[in-house]
């Protein structure tokens, strides 16, 4: 075919232009149409700098394509996984699936295996049934397809072709992360114009619903089945980011070899298909379910599907009585070999001090000799026990006035014998003169001294109830009259500010905080590990098998009881065993962000049991509810997961490096199936994040007098009105104050505010305390 000539327009008054000039515009055909440039060093220095790196960055990206593209689809890739996902229970899939296996098979005939390899399209592929109404069955098989077919019955009412289960499992599964997508659509009549009408209404009934590069066929006949196998054959696939970062294994068989040196333990055998990675026998795999485990051993398998053996190679049965042919074994190095740590073991005494030496002890006595005793100016009748609470900037007034006078004394060695006298005398007098002082604040308390407990108990209740419709706040807490609220909320302080004010992350931590393990920086340590990975991934290592081959796991130590669960479920739930990055068994502090899922009703209380997953991992935690704060370092405690937007959920629970997907189930009683009750993502890996509870006292203003009030029912005894004298108080109408003294012997108080105070105003306290989750009694479900 000729080149295609490049547009020339006329030249304008020719006659009087030269030859030169004339033909300065023409182009060659040499060049292919490229206007030249002129001869020289033009691409030289920082631009020709870019180019190059433009080419490269280009070539990358297309060698990077091309390996994808053989690693999914060529002969030595691993099989890709089909979910059929039925959108409403009207859906047949048991005859879809004999369809699709019919159509791969050599033959043609029906076949018992779900992973089948046709040599006519040149594909291998299994085949999975998701079940409707089984949710966990659902997520698991999602999070190893290689291809979401979301199937409609076009009998339904165009309205309702996604039922409450089909909805809910879209939610989740977005939140998952979807692979490629394609909705096939069942029962369309066989007339042509019926079944285009019929095919454009349910495709945009469903488009809102799906990716906008999914798409939809029509699969009822075997012409329809066969094109669309033909467009999945020569799809490029898309799988969620988190899923290539690990080597995991689709189990296809499940073996036990029991040993009884171990009870109770035995040796898991997982046998499938490697995929995503390599995977080294030096690693700590996972199995989905049941927790992290070493190998004891990896074999290479010969591959039970080839596509280049045609006799009868699909129907082939992974029975217990194949003899499967071992190609390859490895075995771990136990010197390179991740050693299975999950906890720390604390020593109890490492925080004790030394025993002091003879020396020491020694250098304190001839210290304690050689000081004096310190001369101290104290009124008459001053023992040495209140002697030693009054601090030196009273005594140096007191030094300052001048010579003691005859009332004084010096408190040395000597003591006076009429000591106690003098004290009872002192406090007589004492009283004498403050009475005068507090006639007033007894006056304001006498109808309080005359009341009995259970009158005084109605009348706090009864105040309680007539601000109930105020209490905008949900952390108001009563003060309990029986016990001293510097004894009920003694972890408690006061903060000036929430966001300013400091807190010290490592003060008073619980001793779960010794089991667990911390970074120094996250960022850096994951960046290490993911580098980590991507080498062992482009070195030809003797430890690692690559992927695509059909291996089988020796993984060592598994409970015989969840051992024997997982090959009971093995041909109805895909049993998923995969590889974990370095430190990922250790046990840390985890912080998802999450949001509650909109069909869940129920309340969700902090520190409930739930059922994490976590990408492939499953267990069980309590989690700590918190208001995800970005300008402050310290996170409020919420007892109560709200709807309608995020909460932060700290959780104790085993190391996984962000980014993953979270879908959070909640097991109800009495109830076997699972609902979903929230979703969200891994944030953060961070013991030292600050959360604190919230609790605001609450009292009422009895006398008012402009900027001054009697504070009462806030606390009942003047003993906790000066332990917590020091904190802030505010009302819910906008003022702030202090704490000035207690009134009278039940409790009462005097405070000053910076306004005019009302009579229906409630005077308020802030107290905080740090909290922590709670450690998971069970950690894996399987177990359970």
């Amino acid at each position: 075919m000729g080149r295609s000539r490049v547009q020339v327009n006329k030249a304008h008054k020719t006659r009087f232009s030269s030859k030169s000039s004339r033909n300065l515009h023409r182009t060659s055909l040499q060049d292919g149409g490229r206007i030249g440039k002129p001869e020289g060093n033009h691409v030289k220095g920082a631009r020709a700098a870019r180019l190059q790196r433009g080419k490269m960055l280009r070539e990358q990206k297309k060698a990077a394509v091309l390996k994808e593209k053989r690693s999914s689809g060529g002969l030595s890739s691993a099989p890709r996984v089909i979910v059929l996902f039925p959108l409403s229970a009207s859906v047949d899939l048991n005859s879809l699936g004999e369809d699709v296996l019919k159509l791969l098979s050599t033959d043609g005939g029906v076949t018992s295996s779900s992973t089948v390899a046709s040599s006519e399209y040149k594909l291998r592929a299994t085949v999975l049934k998701a079940p409707h109404g089984d949710l966990l069955t659902c997520m698991e098989m999602a999070k190893v397809a290689d291809l979401m077919a979301f199937v409609a019955s076009a009998n339904d009412d165009i309205s309702s072709l996604i039922d409450s289960f089909g909805s809910q499992c879209l939610s989740v599964l977005r939140s998952i992360g979807l692979p490629s997508t394609a909705v096939l659509i069942r029962d369309l009549p066989s007339e042509l114009k019926k079944k285009n009408e019929l095919k454009k209404m349910c495709t945009s009934q469903l488009a809102s619903e799906f990716p906008e590069d999914c798409k939809f066929y029509p699969a009822d006949t075997r012409d329809e089945l066969h094109k669309f196998m033909w467009l999945f054959k020569a799809q490029r696939l898309s799988v969620p980011h988190w899923r290539s970062q690990r080597p995991y294994v689709v189990a296809q068989k499940v073996g036990m070899l029991v040993d009884d040196k171990s009870p109770g333990k035995c040796t898991l055998l997982l046998s499938g298909y490697l995929r995503a990675r390599k995977l080294s026998v030096n690693q700590l795999v996972h199995v989905s379910g049941v927790g992290d485990f070493q190998l004891s051993k990896v074999e290479v398998l010969k591959d039970p599907f080839p596509l280049n053996e045609r006799k009868k190679q699909n129907s082939m049965e992974l029975d217990d009585s194949h003899d499967e042919e071992v190609l390859r074994s490895l075995v771990p190095d136990l010197m390179k070999q991740e050693p299975l740590v999950t906890e720390n073991i604390p020593d109890p005494i490492a925080g004790e001090q030394t025993w002091p030496t003879e020396a020491e002890m020694a250098e304190a006595d001839r210290n304690q000799k050689q000081r004096k005793p310190k001369k101290r100016s104290l009124p008459r009748g001053t023992s040495e026990y209140q002697a030693a609470w009054i601090i030196d900037e009273i005594d140096e007034e007191d030094s300052d006035n001048g010579d003691s006078d005859d009332d004084d004394m010096v408190l040395g060695e000597d003591h006076y014998s009429n000591q106690d006298q003098d004290f009872e005398d002192d406090k007589e007098t004492l009283y004498l003169q403050d009475m005068d002082n507090e006639t007033h604040n007894d006056s304001e308390m006498m109808d309080d001294e005359n009341l009995t407990r259970e009158q005084y108990e109605d009348q706090i209740k009864k105040i309680k109830e007539a601000h109930a419709e105020d209490e905008e706040f949900p952390d108001e807490v009563e003060t309990p009259i029986d016990q001293p609220a510097r004894k009920r909320f003694a972890k408690y302080r006061g903060l000036k500010s929430f966001r300013t004010s400091s807190w010290d992350p490592n003060e008073s931590l619980p001793q779960d905080y010794a089991r667990i393990f911390a970074f120094d920086n996250v960022a850096r340590t994951q960046k290490l590990v993911l580098k980590q990975a991507l080498k062992m991934e482009e070195e030809s290592r003797d430890d690692c098998v690559p992927t695509g081959s059909y291996v089988r796991l020796h993984i060592k130590e598994v409970p015989l009881v969840a051992a024997s669960k997982l090959s009971s479920i093995i041909n109805t739930k895909p049993v998923i065993g995969f590889g974990l990055l370095q430190h990922e068994s250790k046990m840390s502090v985890l912080h998802f962000s999450l949001k509650k899922y909109d069909g869940y009703e129920d309340p969700i209380k902090t520190k409930e049991e739930l059922m994490f997953h976590v990408g492939f991992r499953q267990f069980v935690a309590r989690p700590l509810f918190s208001t995800d704060n970005f300008s402050s370092d310290k996170h409020k405690m919420e007892r109560f997961l709200h709807p309608g937007r995020f909460s932060l959920a700290s959780v104790y629970g085993p190391i996984s490096f962000p980014s993953l997907p979270l879908v959070v189930l909640k097991i109800s009683e009495g109830s076997d199936a699972p609902a979903v009750a929230a979703l969200g993502s891994l944030k953060s890996i961070e013991p030292n994040k600050i959360i604190l509870k919230k609790i605001i006292l609450t009292g009422y203003p009895q006398r008012v007098s402009k900027m001054k009030a009697s504070v009462r029912y806030m606390f009942h005894n003047p003993e906790d009105v000066r332990w917590f004298k020091p904190v802030e108080v505010w009302s819910k109408c906008g003022r702030r104050g202090r704490v000035k003294e207690p009134v009278g012997t039940h409790g009462a108080m005097k405070c000053i505010f910076n306004g005019v105070v009302q009579q229906h105003d409630v005077v308020c306290m802030n107290l905080y305390k740090r909290a922590y989750p709670k450690w998971p009694e069970r950690m894996y479900p399987q177990l359970l």
